[in-house]
């Protein structure tokens, strides 16, 4: 890739990455990240701008416990996700934000539909990703999705990747 990527090219990406997690091929989603990476999940009443080093997030991931979590997975010991649920992750209002000297920002709008033992889930809400050009392609430097929810359904956790 020469030079900024498109918004059809930041599509593509958003999608191949949609239909990764869907599949299940976690290590192929991982290998999206950089070494660097963060992969954010903000409680549902913070403010947008709000910070994990002063907050209480769902999930506040670097790389490291970012591959933690999808080894733990891929495991058929991971009682949370076995029987692994079903996932559909919608992904549109792609836009760029922000084309900075090394990185795109983009903003997206998202709803991800998981069912597993009888119940259809639905998470919604606004992606911000933070892609950098590599190696011919796009990888995610940060990953920040906020819930457009009042509050988790009783079980209060999130399983899946979003």
């Amino acid at each position: 890739m020469s030079g900024p990527a498109s918004r059809p090219e930041v599509e593509d990406f958003l999608y191949q990455e949609a239909s990764l997690l869907d599949e299940w091929r976690l290590p192929e989603w991982l290998a999206l990240f950089t070494e660097d990476a963060h992969y954010l999940v903000p409680a549902t009443d913070l403010p947008a701008d709000a910070s994990p080093d002063q907050n209480l997030f769902y999930i506040a991931d670097d790389r490291y416990r970012l591959e933690q979590r999808v080894a733990r997975l891929m495991k058929k010991s991971g009682h949370s996700e076995q029987p692994r649920s079903k996932t559909r992750h919608m992904v549109n209002n792609v836009r760029v934000t922000a084309y900075e000297a090394d990185a795109l920002c983009v903003a997206s709008a998202f709803a991800v539909y998981r069912t597993k033992d009888g119940v259809t889930d639905l998470y919604v809400g606004k992606a911000l990703h933070e892609l950098v050009p590599a190696g011919g392609s796009l990888r995610i430097r940060k990953k920040l999705c906020a819930l457009d929810l009042d509050g988790l359904r009783p079980q209060g956790r999130i399983s899946i990747i979003l």
